[in-house]
């Protein structure tokens, strides 16, 4: 990018172009303002699916309206046939149809659909044993509506309100992203073509200047990576950025400046937002900390940091309009209870999505030497030794994703699986102030991370964090000095991250999965006769112990390692009124089968 008109001096500038970064920049333009993103990766690439509670929907809507109230029809991005583009319509729409659809296909006019998805089938399994003996309930939830309007009720909630309501719409984080990045791109585009001062300027592979990468002593390393940020003797920070080359260097990425470019001088924004993910370079050299956040799970040890290891797949087969949960027993080799959460994800009409998580057990180790897989003293670098272990984690995988799709194992073995099973961890973990300067703030999964289960971050970052900007802005016009305005701002997204770690504390120990509503988790309740906040045991010990086997590494997540196989198309089976452990399942065994009390329970109907 060669011409950098709009650039300077924005109104706001984005330091990362996720949910969160580009929400707010939507707000900034919708409220008349003018926006620069700033972003290392280049096109949305987040393969994930999201559970989007209602409130996404009439943001996009009020932002649709003010777009149009404040630039007019003719300064709205539109299609190639010249209709206005309306973010909501193609988000969610009654007058189109879902389905393996791309936002680039809807943009372009090739299809004439909605990226999201309904929740026809709400459904939670409880296999917790009872009096030493398995268990099953079941609960099957009746459909949330649709919204078919904006509903003003649905702006500016308190997080904690958004995230105890059910979640409505099912949709691929990557085509919400990319519809998101599409709109600002047009907004760019048409503006320059038109000769008027851009709105909106992206920068799609630059960061923030951090000086020489490649020698120095740590501190004065250290004294460079502050070049990008100027300090301004009232407290706010000049901005300076450079485009970078991503290089795959021995299995890590590395990023240099791009030979022959310069520095690029954003200069003053009235406020910056860092919102780049978990771990934040930007935010850590502005002197932001995060601490891990610790819960007491009444357990008798105290408070201890909210922390669980999880493996992710994506697998492709129908599981459809589909939010299926489970909750079970595993039993260590002492007899200890320890309660274990699956979840499968799909997407209305779209046969290839299978999204399903796993937690592992704190006492499981996927120890190759113990599971007797290799000799003890086998190096861990050694092949043997990493081979071992992965086929332990994809053996756990597929037996638990047997159980939850009520699938025989040896069927998912035939499936095509694109990605994982990938062994992470999860630790909850917050700072103290969103205030870094005097114009800058850190928002999104940068400030703090809850439970990503049901996809609190998401809904946290680009309903929470971005939807601030709103306020923000409306209190600009009413003459709130920028100073003020901005500690608002930092405080309110103190606010929404702690609502979000309130919530999702839940999942760290409780039963009841946190995005089914507040009326359904009592239905629940009320069904199986077990208190939310009943407990499961925890050993921190031994999940330490699982992590130094094989160390995790995040940028793995953009690997893609695809395991051949078919794509699975018929229905999932309907659910068995049986426990697995009394069905020749895996699980503890059961000695007095013939004994055990069974309360297969339904309520409403799934259409």
């Amino acid at each position: 990018m060669s011409d950098f008109a709009g650039a300077k001096d924005p109104d706001f500038v984005a330091l990362g172009l996720g949910a969160t970064g580009m929400m707010a920049m939507l707000w900034t333009v919708a409220c008349g303002r003018r926006a620069v993103g700033v972003e290392m990766r280049g096109d949305p690439s987040l393969g994930v699916h999201w559970n989007i509670r209602e409130d996404f929907y009439h943001h996009l809507g009020l932002i649709d309206q003010l777009m149009t109230e404040n630039w007019g029809d003719e300064r709205v991005p539109t299609y190639p046939d010249g209709r206005p583009i309306r973010l909501r319509d193609i988000f969610y729409s009654n007058d189109t149809e879902p389905g393996d659809v791309y936002a680039d296909e809807v943009l372009a006019g090739v299809e004439h659909s909605h990226i999201s998805g309904l929740i026809y089938h709400t459904e939670f399994i409880d296999d917790r044993w009872v009096d030493g003996k398995p268990h099953r309930v079941l609960t099957i939830l009746e459909p949330q509506k649709p919204p078919t309007e904006n509903d003003s009720t649905k702006i500016r909630r308190p997080v904690i309100d958004v995230l105890n309501g059910p979640s409505v719409f099912q949709a691929g984080a990557s085509e919400v992203l990319v519809l998101l990045r599409r709109y600002l791109e047009l907004v760019e585009k048409m503006d320059l073509e038109a000769g008027l001062e851009p709105r909106v300027r992206l920068f799609l592979s630059h960061r923030v200047v951090v000086g020489d990468e490649g020698d120095g002593d740590g501190f004065l390393k250290w004294m460079r990576q502050e070049d990008g940020f100027v300090s301004l003797r009232d407290g706010r920070k000049q901005i300076l950025i450079e485009e970078i080359q991503e290089l795959d260097y021995r299995n890590k990425f590395r990023r240099i400046r791009k030979p022959g470019t310069d520095v690029i001088d954003l200069g003053v924004p009235e406020v910056f937002m860092i919102a780049e993910g978990f771990d934040s370079n930007d935010a850590d050299r502005l002197g932001f900390r995060q601490e891990d956040v610790e819960v007491d799970h009444q357990d008798g040890r105290g408070p201890t940091v909210a922390q669980a290891d999880y493996l992710a797949g994506f697998v492709e087969l129908y599981v459809g309009p589909r939010l299926r949960r489970r909750i079970a027993s595993e039993f260590d080799s002492e007899g200890n209870e320890y309660w274990v959460r699956q979840i499968a994800v799909g997407h209305e009409d779209d046969p290839e999505v299978g999204w399903i998580l796993v937690q592992v057990p704190d006492f499981e180790t996927f120890d190759p030497v113990a599971a007797g897989l290799v000799p003890a003293g086998t190096p861990k670098t050694a092949t043997e030794y990493v081979g071992a272990h992965q086929r332990l984690i994809r053996d756990y995988y597929l037996e638990q994703v047997a159980l939850i799709l009520e699938m025989p194992r040896a069927d998912l073995e035939k499936v095509q699986l694109p990605y994982g099973p990938k062994l992470f961890s999860l630790v909850e973990r917050a700072g103290a102030d969103a205030l870094v300067a005097a114009n800058g703030v850190v928002a999104g999964d940068s400030f703090g991370n809850g439970h990503f289960l049901t996809s609190g971050g998401a809904i946290t970052g680009m309903v929470g964090h971005a939807g601030r900007m709103l306020t923000y802005w409306e209190d600009r016009d009413k003459g709130v000095p920028v100073e003020t305005a901005i500690r608002t701002l930092a405080d309110s997204i103190k606010t929404d991250t702690f609502d979000w770690l309130q919530v999702s504390a839940q999942e760290f120990s409780q039963a009841v999965p946190i995005n089914f509503g507040d009326e359904r988790v009592r239905e629940i309740q009320k069904r199986t006769s077990r208190e939310a906040d009943e407990r499961a045991t925890t050993v921190e010990a031994v999940r330490r112990r699982r992590h130094s086997l094989v160390p995790l590494d995040t940028s793995d997540w953009r690997r893609l390692t695809v395991r051949s196989g078919r794509l699975h198309t018929a229905d999932l089976p309907p659910l068995s009124e049986t426990h697995p452990a009394l069905a020749g399942g895996p699980g503890q065994p059961a000695s007095a089968a013939d004994s055990v009390a069974r309360e297969p329970v339904t309520h409403g109907a799934a259409s």
